[in-house]
């Protein structure tokens, strides 16, 4: 019996790919950087199986060139780059890799939350290019983060595991979010009114999926809400966040600061947020630590198995 074909969009982590080859064959696109959509295509086209990334658009008029395609295997946690509707149609199972990047991504979240509130980048920079004058009593003075109130806006797995480590720096916690979660018995969260959320808030993280609903969830209106002081991260997607608003806001002083891992058009970010001091820019590193971006292509792997010996899916998200 032949082999399933295996098309993977980009390049993995060796692990990763070290493991293919005794079960698939392989066609991989020769570079780290997105396929075209001719490459996609013939991929599609050739498959029986696909990984993909989140940066790549698997939409109708893709699945109508393909042939043998029997699962996609979104390397990602979300999914919001798939038309779910047409693969269902097309009777191609969509899977996803949840859990795994809870912790990097929540770490990395306190990462930019400390590094915009203490103004880490502009001191590196400083240091490195041989500028730093010395210390003085008014050098980068930032915001405290020890005892402030924290606010998260989506309390699934990543808004839980944030919160839980702003127990080490004595903050209290509050949120916006569909359902009531239970902390752990030695901590308290307030689940509040996403309006209350914004106008408390010293810091505040979203973690909410995107959706119709979260599209520009954080526009004109809620950034108003904020205190002057306050501080926004966002490291779930760039379209969570009206953009032009939020460099409006930031411009105007209507808000501290930013710190976003995540853009509405990646990997393009607005002009505003490149010119302004008080926003901290990182190119989307949630996931980006060796463990967990090799778990992501294994739990790909492990769904992709499953279909082809016969046992139920898992991750399986259509």
């Amino acid at each position: 019996m032949d082999r399933p074909l295996l098309y993977i969009t980009r390049l993995l982590p060796q692990p990763v790919l070290d493991a293919i080859p005794r079960h698939y064959d392989v066609l991989l696109e020769p570079t780290d950087h997105p396929p075209t959509m001719e490459e996609l295509r013939r991929g599609f086209h050739q498959a029986d199986a696909v990984i993909c990334t989140l940066t790549d658009r698997i939409e109708a008029s893709l699945l109508s060139h393909t042939t043998r395609l029997k699962i996609i295997a979104n390397y990602a946690v979300g999914y919001n780059n798939i038309d779910l509707s047409a693969t269902t149609q097309h009777g191609i199972i969509v899977t996803n890799t949840p859990d795994v990047l809870t912790d990097a991504t929540a770490d990395l979240t306190w990462a930019l939350l400390l590094g915009v509130s203490r103004r880490v980048a502009e001191g590196h920079t400083w240091v490195r290019t041989g500028t730093w004058p010395g210390w003085t009593p008014t050098q980068l003075l930032g915001a405290a983060v020890s005892g402030k109130l924290l606010g998260i806006i989506g309390m699934g797995r990543i808004g839980q595991a944030v919160a839980q480590r702003a127990a080490g720096f004595r903050m209290p916690v509050i949120y916006a979010g569909r359902h009531p979660v239970s902390p752990p018995s030695n901590l308290t969260w307030d689940r509040l009114p996403l309006d209350t959320v914004l106008a408390q808030s010293d810091f505040l993280s979203l973690h909410v999926p995107l959706t119709d609903t979260t599209h520009h969830l954080i526009g004109p209106r809620e950034l108003a809400r904020m205190k002057p002081t306050a501080y926004l991260i966002n490291t779930s997607r760039g379209p969570v966040v009206d953009e032009a608003a939020l460099v409006s806001a930031l411009a105007a002083g209507s808000i501290a600061g930013a710190a976003l891992d995540v853009y509405e058009q990646e990997p393009l970010v607005s002009a505003g947020l490149l010119s302004l001091p008080n926003v901290l820019l990182l190119p989307h590193l949630g996931s980006a630590t060796l463990e967990t971006r090799v778990r992501m292509g294994q739990i790909c792997l492990d769904n992709i198995a499953a279909l082809f010996e016969g046992r139920l899916v898992p991750n399986r998200v259509n």
